[in-house]
């Protein structure tokens, strides 16, 4: 998925296949991770979305710290708002000590999706 700019250029948003539906919006996870990689602290990160009541889906990212400090929710927000619009912004976050990619380095994101529904103990 991509979008046109204005001033011609050509925004990629991501595959369609991963896209998070949340209240009725699509979120891709590609842009929310690019944006969360801008924090210091995040090496790297998957964002995916998980089972949510009221929403549908809600957004989840699986984070990889560069230093085992603690990082809250709200500092990573504060970071990723300057990239995205608050409502794709993950609604928790998990931590992993290793994020898993295949050997190309294309994201595993049904490992993501698992890996979140059970750290935030969604079955």
């Amino acid at each position: 998925m991509a979008k046109y700019e204005a001033d011609g250029q050509i925004t990629l948003l991501g595959r369609g296949s991963v896209s998070i539906n949340s209240g009725g919006e699509k979120i891709f996870p590609e842009e929310v991770e690019m944006a969360l990689k801008a924090h210091p602290n995040i090496f790297d990160c998957l964002v995916v979305g998980v089972k949510d009541d009221r929403w549908g889906q809600k957004v989840v990212a699986v984070i990889q710290r560069r230093e085992d400090i603690e990082m809250s929710l709200e500092e990573i927000k504060e970071v990723a708002s300057k990239y995205i619009a608050s409502y794709k912004m993950p609604k928790a976050i998990v931590f992993s000590e290793l994020i898993e990619r295949a050997p190309s380095g294309k994201p595993n994101y049904k490992w993501a999706q698992q890996y979140a529904n059970s750290e935030l103990r969604i079955y």
